[in-house]
């Protein structure tokens, strides 16, 4: 699959180039913006696989706005920039860049950068379903102990007795543990406020 990028650039010679360097290596240059205002409002409106901003732009910075596009949008950015100094080298760093290139850009130095910036950006949204998959399952297992533990108190039964009946339940009902535990809390809380 082709990957879309979204170059941001006020130079014209440097964009046309960078442009020309991506499409050559089989990128799909999907749009460009001179500023940060319009940066944001492409990468809103065409969801590029990644963004090639520049930092010292009209309007606003390129690390502004590149904070802007990674945390609402969740688009991995990779800064391009004619300076080298720690200061913007730490905001990059806030601004949860995946990359820093110091112009001048080379096919030879960029095109690797473009590749890591997007295999980052892959293993991090791994990470991320991974983690949300994580939590879900852990809000889930909560949710069966609160509501076996229900059933234990009402029954007087054990821990696996409760258990069990839960999962009986559930294959009866034909509904997921996780729900029949739902109904089970709801049942009991509709109960505690009469």
């Amino acid at each position: 699959m082709v990957k879309r990028i979204l170059v941001v650039e006020d130079e014209s010679i440097v964009l046309l180039d960078i442009t020309i360097m991506l499409k050559d290596a089989g990128f799909d240059v999907v749009g460009h913006a001179r500023n940060g205002e319009k940066a944001i409002e492409l990468a809103h409106a065409l969801q590029p696989d990644l963004v090639l901003m520049d930092i010292k732009m009209p309007k606003m910075n390129g690390l502004k706005a590149s904070d802007v596009i990674s945390n609402t949008f969740q688009i991995p950015v990779l800064l391009l920039t004619a300076f080298s100094q720690r200061e913007y080298i730490d905001e990059a760093k806030r601004a949860n860049i995946v990359g820093y290139l110091v112009k001048p850009i080379t096919e030879a130095n960029l095109i690797p950068a473009v590749e890591i910036a997007l295999l980052q950006a892959a293993n991090t949204k791994k990470y991320q379903e991974r983690n949300a998959q994580l939590d879900e399952t852990l809000a889930n297992r909560k949710v069966i102990e609160k509501a076996k533990g229900i059933i234990m108190k009402r029954k007087n039964v054990t821990e696996e007795i409760a258990y069990n009946k839960l999962r009986r339940l559930s294959m009866d009902k034909q509904l997921s543990m996780e729900t029949v535990a739902r109904l089970i809390i709801s049942n009991d809380q509709k109960q505690v406020n009469r």
